[in-house]
Parts: structure tokens; sequence; C-alpha cells
């Protein structure tokens, strides 16, 4: 499939039933990846052999068929485990990154935060990465701070080493930008954080699918990410937490698995990671997630990268030649990924994302959950290609020639 620096796109792309399919009579160009994924068969077969074979509620089940379920739910954590390099007893299932961010916002942040302490983030953020820490701030008094971004579309790292204060609690940043690609120095701003006594969140949702990311060695002490972006289903996602950490903190939902023991006095928490994994849990979704995490593994996340990097400058050079375009974000493929925002004079992002799509290729358009950074840009709306590891070089030929199309059906050439 790959070796540690290639990945054969052809060969690759078998593994996805989907992308053979036609849309409006034109081969399907998929290129909104930085939305949701499409999923490879070890995946799907994954879910499928679960409910065919082992499906049964997990953990307390002496029976068989329970045990099996179990280890397939298990060997889950152990597979996202090893992708990220983290501590099994570290890794908490949730149901998508912004749960994870919320566990930490309400586990964390409501026990701890101050009137007038600070959480920072930055203007690049996701709305999962500023609603909980604002919804936080108003019940305990605590500020939230925005780091700026610099007219290029990176961070402006003076400006956050100048905002680190002694009032700083919490650092919450994004990896990399879903609108402007932008992949930020998350290990140095992780360890200036610690400098001044703070915790660092990191929202990976952006890196983890396309990039290597070693939670120890990024040193952070969160680290939050979705399934559904990285190959695996919807309706799962990943809080890794150092232990020492979560083992301090109280748990964010209350009910069945998440105790040790419940009396008329009161109740005692599991261990971890199930102190935090309330109820039943997604068990089908996890065990699709551990198939893509192993799936990942085995194409290597340096490869993954090193196409991207090579799918993000055939992009950049490709989308400049359209007439009136503005491109957002970094101009160095070596600085961002490949989910690349733009925009075209009198006509709406939305107008852009319907016109392509009579030629089958998929876009996002709209603020992207970022309407912070939205104003940074003096826009309502971009359009957005994001190209992932089944993606080919012709096909951003296919999504240029269609903007080509869409200019001239308004006027442009």
């Amino acid at each position: 499939m790959s070796t540690a620096a290639t990945i054969d796109v052809a060969a690759l792309r078998a593994d996805f039933p989907i992308l053979s399919r036609r849309v409006h009579g034109k081969p399907l160009v998929y290129l909104d990846s930085a939305a949701t994924s499409q999923k490879p068969r070890p995946v799907l077969e994954a879910m499928d052999a679960y409910y065919r074979e082992t499906n049964a509620n997990v953990h307390r089940g002496v029976y068989e068929l329970a045990a099996e379920a179990t280890a397939r739910y298990e060997d889950a954590r152990d597979a996202v485990a090893a992708l990220v390099g983290a501590p099994r007893e570290g890794v908490v299932f949730t149901k998508n990154a912004s749960e994870a961010i919320n566990l930490v916002a309400w586990a964390w942040g409501v026990r701890e935060l101050r009137p007038g302490d600070e959480v920072l983030v930055t203007e690049m953020e996701h709305h999962s990465n500023i609603v909980p820490w604002q919804i936080v701030a108003q019940i305990t008094g605590a500020v939230v701070r925005f780091a700026p971004v610099t007219p290029g579309g990176e961070l402006d790292m003076d400006a956050l080493r100048g905002m680190l204060t002694g009032r700083t609690r919490m650092v919450a940043v994004v990896h990399a930008s879903n609108v402007l690609g932008t992949i930020n120095p998350v290990a140095e701003i992780a360890a200036l954080a610690r400098q001044r006594g703070a915790l660092s969140l990191v929202d990976a949702s952006q890196s983890v699918p396309h990039m290597p990311v070693d939670v120890t060695a990024l040193g952070c002490d969160f680290l939050a990410f979705t399934g559904h972006k990285m190959l695996g289903p919807t309706g799962i996602g990943v809080l890794v937490g150092r232990p020492d950490v979560l083992d301090r903190m109280e748990p964010f939902l209350g009910g069945g698995e998440m105790i040790s023991n419940v009396s008329v006095e009161g109740s005692t928490w599991n261990d971890l990671p199930w102190k935090f994994e309330a109820g039943t849990p997604p068990i089908a979704e996890a065990v699709g997630l551990g198939a893509a995490a192993r799936y990942l593994s085995a194409v290597g996340p340096a490869a993954v990268r090193a196409h991207e990097k090579e799918m993000a400058a055939r992009m950049l050079d490709a989308l400049a030649e359209v007439e009136g375009i503005t491109i957002y974000g970094p101009r160095d493929p070596a600085r961002r990924g490949a989910a690349v925002s733009f925009s075209l004079p009198d006509l709406h992002p939305h107008d852009i994302a319907q016109l392509v799509d009579q030629e089958g290729v998929c876009v996002r358009a709209g603020h992207h959950c970022a309407k912070p950074l939205m104003r940074v840009l003096g826009v309502g709306a971009t359009a957005r290609a994001s190209a992932y590891l089944y993606n080919s070089p012709d096909e951003i030929d296919v999504l240029v020639r269609a903007l080509h199309s869409a200019r001239r059906a308004f006027g442009g050439r």
C-alpha cells in the first residue's frame, strides 16, 4: 500500500467503495475530508463483524459473547493509544471531539477556574474549542482571551507569549486549522503554558488524521480528536489526557459503568479511563475507530503527511490560476495541511459549492464553525477544498476546471 514516504493512491482507493460512484453522471471527486472522511473496507467490515458475530454489552458480562465484545472494544483503545503514543489509561472514548473538549471544560474548568483566571485560545479555533470555555467562564468568572492570527494566516506567537501571564490556567489551541490549514507549533505552546503553571489542550481533529502525532512528544496535558475525520465512523471521539491530571478530575457524566460503588450515602468512581465513560459506550463505533487507527498506522502517518504536502502544493498552485481568487492561509505547504479555503468575486461560497457539484466535485462552503476567524478574514464564509490520502492530483485538476467554468458562467474568464 505504501512505503515510509509514498502512497500508491490508485491501490489505496480500491479500499474505499464510495469513491467508485458517480454524482450527476460524473466520477465522484471528494474534496471535503476536513468535514468528514470516507471509510475504507476494513472499518466497514470491522463494524459489520462486531454486529454479526459478537454483539453484546461490554465489561460486566461473564459469558463468551460479552467477553469477545469487551476484547474488541478494548483492543480499539490499544490501537488508538498506539497511533498517538498515549498510555491506554489516558485514552477516553467520547462521542466526538466537541464532547472531549467539553469534558475537560466541565470536569476540570468548572471546579478549578476562579474569577479573574484566564483561558487562552486563538482566533483560528473551531467553535468546539471556544464555546465550552465561554460557558464555563460565565459560570466561574474566568476570562477567555484570544491570541491573534497574522495577516498571513499564522498564529502570532509573539502576541501569544505576551498574553501568557500568572492568571493563565489553560491554553487551548488547535493543532491544524480547519479553515487556514495552518499547522501551529503546539509543542512550543505546551512548553510555554507549562512554564507559566498552566495546563494545555490541543484540538487535534485536523492533525491526527493527517500527520504523525505523538502526545508525549507534544507535551500537552490533553489531546482531543474525532473518529469520523480519520477514516472512522461518526459518533466516536477521543480525549487523551495525562493520567495524573485525569485522576484528579471528577467525572463529567454519571451513571452506569463509571462507578466503583454506589450506596445511599454516595458513590465512588471507577479506575481510568472508564471513570469518564458513563453508560453503554458506542461499542461498534469504537471497534470501527480501532480499525481506522490500525489502517492509518499501516499506511504510515509520515506517508500521509508527505502525500498531503504534495497535494497542498498542487492545490495552491492550481487555484492561483483561477481569475480573481483569494486563497486564505500560508502559501508554504510545509507550514500547512491540505485543507485550502478560498473565495471568488461575485460568487457566494454556496454558489461555488453547488456549481462544482455539477461536475461531481464535493467541497465545503460556509463559516466552517469558525465565525471569529471569518471576522478576522473579513468574510462571512469561504469555500474549502480538503484533500486526504485517497485523493490524486488529477482530482485537483477537475476542481480547477470546474471553478473556471463557474467563473465563465458568471461573466469571468
